[in-house]
């Protein structure tokens, strides 16, 4: 049963405890079992909240044997995950950051506040990179989290420890965030499925750190998922503003199941022209082309020329928007001294990761004055006219996520730039969707990234929903599958 369990959507656990063939005691033991055997090997649970999880559990039992199943919370005694810098009471919110060990939310993030409501339970909360600013999930406060496919591979950041344990089986789904492909990484690196919502749709109260001015539309809140059918579902729970979020905006959701893919175009893009991405990785995504095609949606290659300039606009685009520099965030409020921090670092005294360092040297170096600095945000709103223009309200755009599977822990720094292929599509706030495409010649995930015009989240996830019934979508690791 275990197995079982371990395998199905959060939809359809749900489902199963409404009609009560299963019981969320049930269901939630056999994810906190699952979590026990693979956490001493990935480190993704970071804290964990068991015996709570077991009490809303058999609240939820309760309300199933009182009340009439149609009023029913959707996702009702389903358990789920919640990454470390969104806020869940009683439970750390460091962010990765030393200075705030100790630190307990005292009230619930919005986004946590609506899974609650919606009956997920939370089973506890997952690894981040520093700050949430890096592709991989290390810290000082917590260590590195490792890919459940190759311990020695990176789970990608800042949602690593989300996408890490429910690869592993451990939850349905979790919550994650992204301002530079945050879900989309780790979810590609994880093999599973990944959701960035169109920017403004869902609100981000109560994560920290938070985004300011016009990053607060480039920051997004979603889903990570095992199985493509939670994805819709649970971007309906979330979405809408909160009265909090002054970036968060309210938009018409469409839904993924009236999608026809005979009406749909499908621009296929295998490169930016600066990066060259890995041809096990192009391949899987011209397979996935080519099942479109066979079920009636008019596939064609395409190119942007803009992509080229990914890291240049993406730069220019958060740097105009940031009031805060990162070396303050990285104090607390007091910008640290990013040379001494590095020397204390060589000698092994530094409370912070190598990356998180460098990010706040580089941010001292002017590469951008003001005259550059607007060219490159006028490319970026070009590049978003043109893309919005072909994409129209019919078409999806099939991207790599990275240029490679997984790479090794540390790997990411040389080049350290590579992450632009999800990181654009933030700055252009458009909605996006990691699809699993079964694993490579390494036994790594294979995948690609989705993207669509502003608000068409439900074509995204329309085509992550037929590409699971072309390429089966998540495969379990071996060790826990």
């Amino acid at each position: 049963m275990d197995h079982d369990l371990c395998t199905l959507s959060g939809t359809r656990l749900a489902r199963m405890i409404r009609e009560r063939r299963i019981s969320s005691r049930e269901a939630v033991e056999a994810h906190l079992e699952r979590v026990r055997r693979a956490n001493p090997v990935l480190r993704a649970v970071v804290a964990e909240r068991f015996d709570e999880a077991r009490a809303e559990a058999d609240a939820a039992d309760a309300r199933v044997r009182r009340e009439p199943a149609e009023s029913l919370p959707p996702f009702l005694g389903v358990p789920c995950s919640i990454k470390e810098c969104f806020a869940l009471a009683g439970m750390p919110q460091t962010g990765g950051l030393v200075s705030r060990r100790g630190f307990r939310a005292a009230a619930d993030a919005t986004a946590v506040a609506r899974l609650r409501r919606a009956g997920a339970i939370p089973l506890g909360v997952t690894n981040v990179s520093e700050l949430c600013m890096w592709m991989e999930s290390d810290n000082r406060v917590y260590g590195r989290t490792n890919n459940p496919y190759d311990p020695s591979r990176t789970v990608g950041g800042s949602s690593g420890g989300e996408a890490a344990i429910v690869a592993a089986g451990g939850a349905p789904f979790g919550l994650g965030s992204d301002i530079g492909g945050s879900i989309r990484m780790p979810a590609f690196f994880n093999g599973v499925f990944g959701h960035k919502p169109t920017g403004g749709l869902v609100p981000g109260s109560g994560q920290f750190p938070d985004a300011e001015g016009a990053a607060r539309r480039y920051l997004t809140t979603g889903p990570i998922c095992r199985r493509a059918e939670d994805l819709g579902p649970l971007l309906g729970i979330l979405a809408g503003p909160d009265g909090i979020d002054d970036g968060c905006r309210p938009l018409p959701l469409g839904d993924p199941g009236a999608v026809d893919l005979r009406r749909l175009r499908v621009l296929s893009v295998e490169g930016n022209g600066a990066v060259p991405v890995a041809r096990e990785l192009r391949e899987a995504q011209r397979r996935a082309c080519g099942w479109l095609a066979e079920r009636g949606a008019r596939v064609e290659p395409a190119e942007f020329p803009g992509l080229r300039d990914s890291l240049e606009i993406w730069s220019a685009m958060m740097s105009a928007a940031a009031t805060t520099s990162f070396a303050a965030h990285l104090g607390g409020g007091r910008e640290v001294n990013a040379w001494v921090e590095l020397l204390r670092w060589a000698i092994g005294r530094s409370d912070h990761t190598l990356p998180a360092i460098g990010l706040a040297l580089l941010e001292k170096v002017p590469r951008f004055y003001e005259g550059p600095r607007r060219e490159f945000i006028a490319r970026g709103r070009a590049l978003r006219e043109e893309l919005t223009r072909r994409l129209g309200t019919d078409g999806v755009m099939l991207y790599p996520s990275y240029p490679t599977v997984a790479p090794r822990h540390g790997r990411p720094l040389l080049p350290p730039f590579r992450w632009v292929y999800t990181a654009i599509v933030n700055v252009l706030e458009l909605p996006a969707t990691q699809v699993p495409l079964g694993l490579g010649s390494e036994g790594l995930p294979l995948g690609v990234q989705v993207v669509g015009a502003s608000g068409s989240d439900h074509l995204t996830i329309a085509v992550a929903l037929e590409l699971e019934r072309g390429f089966g979508g998540w495969v379990p690791p071996p060790r826990w599958g």
